[in-house]
């Protein structure tokens, strides 16, 4: 067992050397497919499939499910910073604490799937009508010690979302 592999089914991100609006479009795209793609993957399991872990010591397919729309809503929270202030610092959170939360262990997914249904919806409205140069804003990421450019969030997010479809996908395709 890789357990690389499962940590990262996808391979890790990286930014392009090039980024253009035909590659903030993809992106956008990406994230706008999320929701549907997560409620497919989720919609038919039990519990008993959704109370599996994707990798030893990992988290169970709710608790991803659960982190997604908390990932997800500070993103969007994010996006909004960096757009409306001068390089903002934003506000890192404890991701792992989070997942352990009761509803997060035990919350019925349904919850988190509309969640990221409504906040992709608006996430992507906000996305669609920023000009170019607003993704070569930047933010400083406290917990990396750094600065990014918007760009590159939006790869990231992008990328996050279908890493962690592929953790419950490929999870549920070993049932």
């Amino acid at each position: 067992m890789d357990i690389e592999k499962l940590k990262y089914p996808i391979g890790q991100f990286s930014m392009p050397d090039h980024f253009d609006m035909h590659q903030a479009l993809q992106w956008i795209g990406e994230i706008a497919e999320l929701p549907a793609q997560i409620a497919q993957a989720t919609g038919s399991q039990n519990a008993e499939a959704l109370n599996q872990v994707y990798r030893p010591g990992g988290w169970t397919l709710r608790q991803v499910v659960h982190h997604l729309a908390d990932s997800h809503m500070n993103a969007y929270i994010r996006s909004k910073l960096i757009v409306t202030e001068d390089h903002p610092t934003i506000r890192p959170y404890n991701e792992a604490l989070w997942a352990e939360t009761k509803e997060a262990k035990t919350g019925d997914i349904q919850m988190s799937v509309e969640l990221l249904k409504s906040i992709h919806n608006r996430w992507v409205m906000f996305l669609k009508n920023l000009p170019l140069e607003d993704y070569s804003r930047t933010y400083f990421h406290p917990a990396a010690g750094k600065s990014f450019s918007f760009a590159y969030l939006l790869g990231m997010y992008a990328w996050h979302g279908k890493h962690h479809l592929a953790h419950i996908t490929q999870t549920l395709s070993k049932r």
